[in-house]
């Protein structure tokens, strides 16, 4: 907060984006990098944490995907944001049982927070998991991409068009010098030329603009058009944009002001699934078709997979089992909420899930 208020007398007010960026990953002060915001003890709770069987559809999956490219010999799995590493430990669980495949694998964890990878390092301790700074540092493949819950931590940028002006919601003081407040500014120069590649509509009122996405969206499709290989998100969002705004801060697993616990809280942005297919075909790479999570969960076998494991487990951790299982595919919790989109190499057939 006190890094933010000092920024701002100086340069009277900045973009959305980049107050974001510093509240989550400024390397002092950010919410990514001084703490460790999962599970119960945290801020939020994700799907792998809720039941493994979802770590295991994702590993079945993963190794259907290989054995379509031909069973290389080589095959690397890079993930997003992984966390405190409870999905990628749970995956290599699951990998084991298909040696042909463990033999081939490597992971790649692209992850910022210095502490959290103390963290995934302390629980994964695999000597096929390396830690990257930069996609850049992927030289070969093919690679498949992971993001679970990544996307939405990343800064975005407000458009709203008012008359015939385009303007961005910056973040400034109020009088006081103390307190936060939004205003709106005419458009950065730089960023029309995005508008003009995505083809965004004029029409629209109000737009949540991915920016730092875009890049990341844009440097994956290079890497896989380059060495094969897909990307797979998981996240919550939207596939028709809502045109409205979906920016929210949380804290505790209770929602939060924006300008309050600065530092201490999360912040986030739904999705706009279909602008991300828009971006990735543009990128030369093909989007079949986006779902949700319980439709994926359920057509790889989800439901069927815990049937078989009940048959010897007590009543208690049966009844565990399913309740997890409900919160992961009811349509009222993360079932339809959480989106599922698949992205890989012109030409490429695979649609297991989809």
């Amino acid at each position: 907060m006190e890094k933010i208020i000092k920024i701002l007398k100086e340069k009277k007010s900045i973009p959305l984006d980049k107050f974001i960026n510093i509240a989550l990953y400024d390397k002092e002060e950010g919410y990514y990098i001084k703490k460790n915001p999962f599970g119960k003890e945290g801020d939020f709770i994700t799907s792998p944490s809720i039941s493994n069987l979802f770590s295991e559809m994702l590993a079945l999956w993963f190794v259907a995907f290989w054995e379509n490219l031909g069973k290389p010999k080589r095959i690397i799995i890079s993930e997003l944001g992984p966390g405190d590493g409870s999905l990628c430990l749970d995956l290599l669980k699951t990998f084991k049982k298909f040696k042909n495949f463990y033999n081939s694998l490597e992971v790649n964890l692209f992850e910022i927070s210095n502490k959290l990878k103390k963290t995934q390092n302390k629980k994964i301790q695999n000597n096929k998991v390396k830690w990257i700074n930069n996609l850049d540092e992927i030289k070969n493949g093919p690679v498949i991409f992971f993001a679970n819950e990544f996307f939405d931590a990343l800064p975005i940028k407000q458009i709203f068009k008012r008359k015939n002006l385009l303007v961005e919601k910056h973040v400034t003081l109020k009088n006081n010098k103390k307190e936060l407040k939004f205003l709106y500014k005419k458009i950065d120069k730089k960023l029309i030329k995005y508008d003009k590649i995505l083809n965004l509509s004029k029409n629209k009122h109000m737009l949540e603009y991915p920016i730092d996405a875009i890049e990341y969206l844009s440097q994956i499709s290079k890497i896989i058009n380059k060495f094969n290989g897909a990307l797979l998100i998981f996240d919550y969002g939207y596939i028709l944009n809502k045109n409205k705004n979906t920016l929210q801060s949380v804290m505790n697993h209770r929602y939060n002001n924006i300008f309050s616990n600065i530092g201490s809280s999360d912040i986030t942005s739904h999705i706009d699934f279909g602008l991300f297919s828009e971006i990735l075909k543009k990128n030369d790479l093909i989007v079949k078709k986006i779902t949700t999570q319980s439709e994926f969960l359920q057509k790889m076998g989800i439901i069927e997979r815990a049937n078989i494991l009940s048959k010897n487990m007590t009543f208690k951790s049966k009844a565990n089992m399913y309740y997890r299982l409900k919160r992961l595919l009811n349509p009222n919790d993360m079932g339809d909420l959480f989106k599922v989109l698949f992205a890989q190499k012109k030409g490429g057939n695979f649609s297991l899930g989809f």
